[in-house]
């Protein structure tokens, strides 16, 4: 174990792959309460953010506060992760958070776990709820999803590019974008938007088989809510309550948001 992760707690590490993909991934685990009940919590971040980010600390607290288990953890290239940014795809991504996923099963009995992904971590999710259906015993209690991003490269992303930036990708690879949540610039590699293709949720029904809690600012100056508007409309099968939030932003971390968000992933936690 080593470093914190935001709120004191000590990270540790899990390898995932082999040879020259393996990478350390870092995670958070809190172990639940002895005769909890109740659903963990899998904490699944968005792009380039990491699981010190303030939602992520307060999912945590919220644990420790109901006695059930928590897991959060940065994806390679985020946080305390090995592994190089520009390398990262949804379907390395998803292949560390399954990684994660088990891991958590069997070092804290997190068997029936709440998925709360924000934003990127929202595609995530809801990749995650297909593989493990198909290759784990692991029990989806419920998905919260905040400002979710399915499918960003290929409908928020590639139809937006302009001529320089699709010459970059051609060229180099990859290019560079501002970003108002800090100093260094967003970086879109070719690699990740190829990816993105291959793991496309909004292409018919999304069968889940749980309750699902989208939150949505309807001020999002990088997901538009008519996005969450269509995922809601592809999870039609489902048990799907979406809240808009009129005057929120992409991060939804406001005091106020982020009692909506508990609120939820409490809710679903409970079975209620």
């Amino acid at each position: 174990m080593t470093g914190a992760n935001g709120n004191g707690q000590a990270a540790e590490f899990i390898t995932v792959g082999t040879g020259d993909a393996a990478r350390r991934i870092a995670i958070a685990l809190q172990p639940p309460a002895a005769g909890n009940d109740l659903a963990h919590f899998v904490w699944l971040g968005g792009y380039r953010s990491d699981m010190s980010g303030t939602k992520a600390v307060e999912l945590a607290g919220l644990a420790a506060r109901l006695g059930t288990g928590c897991l959060r953890l940065d994806y390679s290239g985020h946080g305390a992760s090995g592994g190089a940014f520009v390398d990262g795809t949804i379907s390395r991504w998803l292949e560390e958070s399954l990684a994660a996923i088990k891991h958590a099963a069997g070092a804290i009995g997190a068997r029936r776990i709440v998925l709360v992904g924000s934003s990127m971590g929202g595609w995530i999710a809801l990749r995650a709820v297909a593989e493990l259906a198909r290759q784990s015993d692991i029990d989806i209690a419920g998905l919260v999803l905040i400002a979710p991003a399915p499918d960003f490269t290929s409908e928020l992303i590639e139809p937006n590019l302009t001529d320089a930036e699709r010459t970059a990708l051609a060229e180099r690879g990859q290019f560079e974008e501002p970003t108002p949540y800090g100093p260094d610039p967003n970086i879109y590699t070719l690699k990740l938007i190829e990816d993105g293709r291959n793991n496309r949720v909004l292409t018919g029904a999304i069968e889940t088989g749980c309750p699902v809690h989208i939150l949505q600012g309807m001020a999002d100056p990088d997901v538009p809510y008519a996005h969450a508007v269509r995922l809601m409309e592809h999870l039609s099968g489902d048990d799907v309550v979406l809240t808009m939030i009129r005057d929120g932003d992409h991060r939804l971390s406001r005091p106020q948001d982020i009692a909506k968000i508990l609120e939820a992933a409490e809710t679903l936690a409970r079975g209620q």
